[in-house]
C-alpha cells in the first residue's frame, strides 16, 4: 500500500514536470513565432537648413533668420498627481503663463500643440526639460488597446519653420523689401516677394537640409563612424552690402525731419562712391516694418528710388550741355539771348523764372535759364539728342542690384526733330527717370566722363565664412574727360553763384543743378510739383556723388528750398561721420 502511494506520487510529480516542460516549450515557441516591436539598432537625425542674413558694410545683421520650434505633448500620457508640476516647469521654460497652458490642456485629451512659435534658444532648454520629465516619471507608460503594446508619450519639441527677423525694424526699407512664408509639409519657410529680399531670393534661400543615419548607442545619439551617413547642413549664402548702418540711420531720421518740415509726401536721397559706385545710404522717408505691414504701408512698399519715375526738371539742363559741348555746339563763353524771360517757339511759350536779356552759355546753367537751353538745344539733331540721353543711361535700368525698375522714356529720334519737343526736353519734360538713373548720369560729371552703374552687393558670405568680394560694372566713357571737368566747374560755379548756393561748404568741393517740375496725371500737368538736386560733394581723396528728390513738397514748390537744404544736412552728416574731411582754408598761423 505504501509503495502504491508512493508510485502514484511520482507518477504525478513526472506528469507535473512534464507538463511545465510543454507550457515553457509552448511559451518560447510563441514568443518565437509572434512578430515583436524590437527597437531599432540604428538611428536617424535630421535639420532644416535656413535662409541667409543681409548684413550692412559695417557688420551688422539687417535681416535675419531663426528657426521656430512647436511644442507637443499627449496629455493622457501626463500623470494626474505630477500634472501641476509639468505646467509650472513648462511656463518657466517656456516663458507662456501657467494659465494659458492650463487651459490648452483642459480643452481635450490627447495630442495637444502647446506653443507654434518656440525661438531656437528655448527648443534647446525644452528638450532638456522633456528628458528630466522623463526621469521623474511625469509621464506614465500606458498601454495602446490596439497592439497591446505599452509606451511613453512625453513631450515633443518639433522644428516646425523659420522666421525672418529685422533687428533694426524699418531701417534701409524698401530697399530690404520683404518675404512671405511658404508652407512645405508642415514647415513654413520664407520667400522674398520685393527688394533685395526678392532680388537675391535664389542666393539666401537654403540650399540643403542635414541629414545623418547610423547605429546608436544608449542614449539614442547617432555613432558616427564609417558605417553612419551624413549629409551636411547647406544654408543659404549671407549678402554683404556696401550701405553701413550708421550712416543709413542718421540719413534716414535727417529725411523724416525735413519731410514734416517741408509738408512732402516723401523724400528720397542717394549717396554713391563717384569712383567705383559703391552705394553709401539709399533712404527714404517713407518706409515699414517688414514684420508688421499695414495697409497703410502699401504705397511705401515699392522702392521709389528706381520704381517712382518722373519728369526731372532742370536737372536735365547741365546733360543737354554735355552733349552741345562734345560736339563743340557751343563755347561756355557765347551769348545767348535771354528774351527777357519769355520766348516763343512754335506755338508754345517758354517763360524763365527769373529775366535775362543776354547771358553767357555757361550761364544759361548757373541761374537755370529754360529760355536759354531751349535755344542751344536747336543746335543738336533729334538722333545725336536721343542717342546722347541715352549713353548717359535714360530709358536703361540703373543697377543690377534691385529689381523692379522702370526705366522711364525718352523722346524718340523722330520726335526730337521737332523744336518743340527737343526745347522741352532740354530742360526735363517729355521724359521720365529715376532717382538711380539721375544719380548714375551725374557720376559722368564727378569721374572723368565715364559713367558708373550703383552697386549695393559687396560680396557673398559662403557657410565657412569665406567671402566672395564681387567685382564692378565696367566704366563706360560717355563724354571725353575735359567735357567733364567743363561740366564739373560750371555744377561748382552753379553752387557758388547760383541757384544751388544753400548748399556751400567751406573746404568741400560741392557742384550741382536743381530742378522743379509740375506732376502729370492722367496725361495733364496738375499744381503739384517734384524738386530735385543732383550733384557732388568731394574733398581732396574721396568724390561723392548724391542725389535728392522731394515728392510733393507743400511749403514750398522751388528746389532752392526744398531739395538743396535735405542736400546740405546730407554733406554735413557725411562730414560728421568722417566720409568727408573739409580742407583747411586758410593754414594756422603761428604766433
Amino acid at each position: 500500500m505504501v509503495n502504491k502511494n508512493k508510485s502514484k506520487k511520482i507518477l504525478l510529480l513526472f506528469t507535473l514536470i512534464v507538463l511545465g516542460f510543454i507550457i515553457f516549450l509552448s511559451v518560447m515557441l510563441i514568443t518565437i513565432l509572434k512578430s515583436r516591436d524590437i527597437p531599432s539598432l540604428h538611428t536617424t537625425e535630421d535639420s532644416r537648413a535656413q535662409r541667409g542674413s543681409i548684413i550692412s558694410a559695417d557688420g551688422f545683421h539687417l535681416a535675419t533668420t531663426k528657426k521656430l520650434y512647436k511644442a507637443v505633448v499627449n496629455s493622457r500620457y501626463i500623470d494626474p498627481e505630477k500634472k501641476e508640476l509639468f505646467i509650472e516647469l513648462f511656463s518657466i521654460y517656456s516663458g507662456i503663463s501657467s494659465d494659458k497652458i492650463r487651459k490648452r490642456l483642459s480643452k481635450r485629451k490627447g495630442v495637444i500643440v502647446l506653443s507654434y512659435n518656440i525661438p531656437q534658444i528655448q527648443a534647446h532648454y525644452l528638450k532638456k526639460l522633456a528628458w528630466e520629465l522623463r526621469r521623474f516619471k511625469v509621464f506614465m507608460e500606458l498601454k495602446n488597446e490596439k497592439t497591446g503594446l505599452r509606451s511613453i508619450h512625453g513631450l515633443s519639441i518639433i522644428e516646425s519653420g523659420e522666421s525672418r527677423e529685422y533687428p533694426y525694424g524699418n531701417l534701409l526699407t524698401p530697399i530690404l523689401g520683404y518675404p512671405h512664408k511658404v508652407e512645405d509639409d508642415g514647415y513654413t519657410s520664407i520667400r522674398g516677394v520685393k527688394g533685395l529680399e526678392k532680388r537675391f531670393d535664389n542666393a539666401l534661400s537654403a540650399k540643403q537640409d542635414s541629414f545623418s543615419r547610423g547605429k546608436r548607442d544608449v542614449n539614442s545619439y547617432i555613432i558616427l563612424n564609417k558605417d553612419s551617413f551624413t549629409k551636411p547642413q547647406i544654408d543659404g549664402l549671407d549678402i554683404k552690402l556696401t550701405i553701413p548702418v550708421s550712416l543709413q540711420i542718421k540719413i534716414e531720421k535727417m529725411l523724416d525731419a525735413m519731410k514734416l518740415d517741408l509738408d512732402a509726401r516723401q523724400i528720397m536721397c542717394a549717396i554713391m562712391d563717384s569712383t567705383n559706385g559703391d552705394m553709401l545710404s539709399l533712404a527714404s522717408s517713407n518706409r515699414f516694418f517688414p514684420k508688421d505691414i499695414k495697409r497703410s504701408d502699401y504705397p511705401s512698399l515699392n522702392s521709389g528710388m528706381i520704381e517712382y519715375s518722373f519728369e526731372p526738371g532742370s536737372v536735365i539742363k547741365p546733360i543737354t550741355f554735355a552733349l552741345l559741348l562734345e560736339r563743340g555746339l557751343v563755347n561756355p563763353y557765347d551769348l545767348v539771348n535771354g528774351h527777357n524771360g519769355r520766348f516763343k517757339i512754335g506755338r508754345k511759350v517758354i517763360t524763365d523764372e527769373h529775366r535775362f536779356d543776354w547771358l553767357s552759355a555757361e550761364n544759361v546753367i548757373v541761374y537755370s535759364s529754360n529760355v536759354g537751353i531751349a535755344q542751344l538745344a536747336q543746335k543738336l539733331s533729334g538722333y545725336e539728342f536721343n542717342k546722347g540721353l541715352m549713353k548717359f543711361g535714360f530709358t536703361q535700368k540703373s543697377t543690377p542690384d534691385l529689381i523692379y525698375e522702370k526705366s522711364g522714356s525718352i523722346p524718340s529720334s523722330k520726335r526730337l526733330e521737332n523744336e518743340i519737343y527737343k526745347a522741352t526736353c532740354s530742360y526735363g519734360y517729355g521724359m521720365q527717370a529715376n532717382l538711380m538713373q539721375l544719380l548714375r548720369a551725374y557720376s559722368v560729371f564727378n569721374n572723368n566722363g565715364r559713367i558708373i552703374t550703383p552697386k549695393l552687393l559687396k560680396s557673398f558670405i559662403k557657410n565657412n565664412g569665406v567671402e566672395d568680394v564681387l567685382g564692378y560694372e565696367e566704366q563706360t566713357q560717355v563724354i571725353k574727360s575735359s567735357t567733364a571737368q567743363r561740366m564739373k566747374k560750371i555744377l561748382i560755379k552753379t553752387v557758388n553763384e547760383g541757384t544751388g548756393k544753400k548748399t556751400i561748404t567751406p573746404g568741400i568741393e560741392v557742384g550741382g543743378k536743381t530742378g522743379t517740375a509740375h506732376k502729370v496725371e492722367k496725361g495733364q500737368y496738375v499744381n503739384r510739383y517734384n524738386t530735385a538736386f543732383m550733384g557732388f560733394a568731394n574733398d581732396k581723396t574721396k568724390k561723392y556723388t548724391i542725389g535728392v528728390i522731394v515728392i510733393e513738397p507743400k511749403k514750398s514748390q522751388f528746389a532752392s528750398q526744398t531739395a538743396v537744404p535735405v542736400f546740405k544736412k546730407a554733406i554735413d552728416i557725411m562730414i560728421e561721420d568722417g566720409y568727408l574731411k573739409p580742407s583747411s582754408l586758410k593754414p594756422d598761423i603761428i604766433k
